[in-house]
């Protein structure tokens, strides 16, 4: 099998990258992109090599990291510790550990927003830090809801010290990070931004909650257009306030800023729609998820709820609902326009971004490392 083909790319796209792109300095090649890297507004032409994403999170992580630990130190010693056990920071007990707690990816976008701006990047890590703690209170609580008991190959906070002491240590997250923006400049207006997100993410939840007790056809059935609404919340909130509170708290207009909120919510939307790309037709050996997983848990996801909208929604609606073959289900899902219709919803949300990004003006060189970003999420191949 191989990952998500590069379908995402018009011929034109794939005429520009063959013709003027650099070779990929990741070892990589771009036909395995999952979808087709977010290069095309004007300003990519620009004659800079391209950002690369691995030194950006680099950077962004290192401005951010001391701010991060600071407020993480300053909730209860015990309820520290199982945050700091979160972000890769220790292990049980409190030994100190070399993990580096994720990719970073919001408080970078967090900083390049600022840059993009006009502002320093330091003047966003009020909004750096609070996102970041506000993702992994959500991800401790997700991971009590759906019953995982793995996390980046370690076991998840609940598993390790209990479901209690998890929670605690969520809602101890959160509240350090509304404390951390309220106490910074345009702390009001940045609360305000968190809060909304944050609705969103809880709404955003509660529908994938309820989409799994859902039929698979008939009036009730869960629409893909239900399904993106329900990504832009759940995913592309955090992102999307992320890229906003950079801008705001540099001193960037309204313009600014909602436009910059556009592009994380549309960023999340083609993200999970890729993400539910590859937990069909991914390579295990790309993801780290085994061969089907998806429909073998019988997800809802993109490829299957559009595949659902086809005249062969009685035949997969049967397969869905019987222990047949994931093979047999996936093909099925392709011959009736899925993959192809999931493919097609990814690349208007990557257009959506770079409308959003045009819409504004914005420093080129912060702007161009903030498409590496949005590339890194999209592609999945770094």
């Amino acid at each position: 099998m191989t990952a998500v083909p590069s379908a995402l790319r018009t011929p034109s796209d794939t005429h520009r990258r063959a013709s003027s792109a650099p070779a990929p300095r990741d070892g990589h090649e771009h036909s395995s992109s999952a979808v087709a890297p977010c290069d095309g507004h004007p300003h990519s032409s620009s004659g800079h090599a391209p950002a690369d994403a691995r030194q950006v999170l680099d950077r962004c992580r290192a401005l951010v990291r001391p701010a991060l630990r600071e407020a993480v130190g300053r909730t209860h010693p015990w309820v520290g510790e199982m945050a700091a056990y979160s972000f890769g920071w220790c292990e049980v007990g409190g030994t100190p550990s070399a993990g580096s707690g994720g990719k970073g990816v919001r408080q970078a976008l967090a900083v390049l927003a600022a840059e993009a701006a006009g502002a320093p990047g330091r003047s966003a890590v009020p909004g750096a830090v609070a996102v970041e703690l506000v993702h992994a209170f959500s991800l401790l609580h997700d991971d009590i809801m759906d019953g995982d008991e793995a996390r980046r190959r370690r076991p998840t906070v609940w598993k390790a010290y209990g479901t209690g002491p998890a929670v605690l240590a969520g809602d101890a997250l959160f509240a350090l990070a509304v404390e951390t923006l309220a106490a910074a400049p345009a702390g009001p207006d940045a609360v305000r931004l968190l809060s909304v997100a944050l609705q969103d993410l809880v709404r955003g939840q509660a529908d994938d909650l309820l989409f799994a007790t859902r039929p698979w056809t008939g009036p009730e059935r869960v629409r893909p257009e239900e399904y993106r609404a329900m990504a832009e919340h759940k995913t592309g909130a955090l992102l999307g306030c992320a890229a906003a509170l950079g801008a705001l708290l540099g001193g960037a207009p309204p313009a600014t800023v909602s436009a910059l909120d556009r592009t994380g919510r549309h960023l999340g939307i083609a993200f999970q729609i890729v993400d539910d790309l590859l937990g069909i037709w991914g390579d295990p050996a790309v993801t780290g998820k085994p061969v089907y997983g998806d429909l073998r848990e019988r997800k809802k996801t993109y490829p299957v709820l559009a595949a659902l909208d086809s005249p062969a929604a009685g035949r997969l609606s049967t397969l869905l609902e019987s222990p047949a073959d994931p093979g047999e289900v996936a093909a099925l899902i392709e011959e009736a326009g899925g993959r192809t219709a999931a493919l097609a919803e990814a690349r208007r949300h990557v257009a959506a971004v770079e409308a959003a990004l045009a819409d504004v003006p914005l420093q080129e060189g912060p702007t161009e490392e903030l498409r590496s970003l949005l590339d890194f999420l999209v592609r999945r191949d770094l």
